[in-house]
């Protein structure tokens, strides 16, 4: 059965770069890996994660309460294991999977009080993991972006366009809200956090990978 390994973080941290420089990594340390990349949007199973990134069910974040948002996603998820990379799981040595059910803690929880933080994180965990029965991670990393230094980031990537964004993309405050669900999220759960930016600008794609491939090895 394979090592589970999640790469995590808010909006332009690297997740996708991360991810296959990892694979790629763990390639060249002789181990068998399989990458995946959540919501899957090319499968319908993403349907209702689409509507809900598009607006279509509220304009805003908190339109949508974090538990039927975080449902949209979990089906995705399940789907995506039933009929995708199950069997490399059960075979190879490594799936590295960019984003997962960690990503519904850093977007979705923030929408609960804090106080209700540890009854939501009991109801995902019992959810996902042994009610629809997908596969718990053995890792996780969390790549810990600043907004400020995302959100340039994201214009770049953009072009200066604010209308690409998707409803998370687009909130500040939501996304500000997120990063300290995440932190506590890290905290609580044992995450690895990596530190991706310095003086207010990104660091390089490979001191963070040197970094998340240090930690990597410690479970291989």
């Amino acid at each position: 059965m394979a090592k589970l390994i999640v790469i995590e973080g808010l909006d332009a941290s690297g997740k996708g770069t991360q991810s296959e420089l990892l694979l790629k990594r763990l390639n060249e340390y002789g181990k068998s890996t399989f990458g995946i990349s959540l919501p899957n949007y090319d499968d319908d199973s993403s349907a209702l994660v689409k509507m809900y990134l598009a607006g279509e069910l509220g304009k805003n974040p908190e339109d949508v309460n974090a538990y039927a948002a975080s449902t949209f996603y979990a089906v995705d998820r399940y789907a995506s294991f039933k009929k995708g990379w199950g069997r490399e799981y059960a075979t190879y040595d490594c799936v590295v999977a960019n984003r997962y059910t960690t990503s519904n803690l850093c977007h979705q929880m923030t929408k609960c009080d804090p106080s209700e933080w540890e009854a939501y994180i009991s109801w995902l965990y019992d959810f996902e993991f042994k009610k629809l029965e997908i596969p718990m991670p053995d890792l996780v990393i969390f790549l810990d972006m600043p907004v400020d230094v995302s959100q340039k980031l994201l214009m770049k990537r953009y072009d200066g366009d604010e209308s690409k964004k998707d409803v998370h993309e687009s909130n500040i405050a939501y996304l500000q809200r997120c990063r300290e669900a995440a932190l506590y999220s890290a905290k609580r759960l044992g995450w690895i956090v990596i530190p991706c930016a310095s003086s207010g600008e990104p660091r390089g794609i490979e001191d963070i990978g040197e970094d998340i491939f240090e930690a990597v090895k410690k479970i291989i």
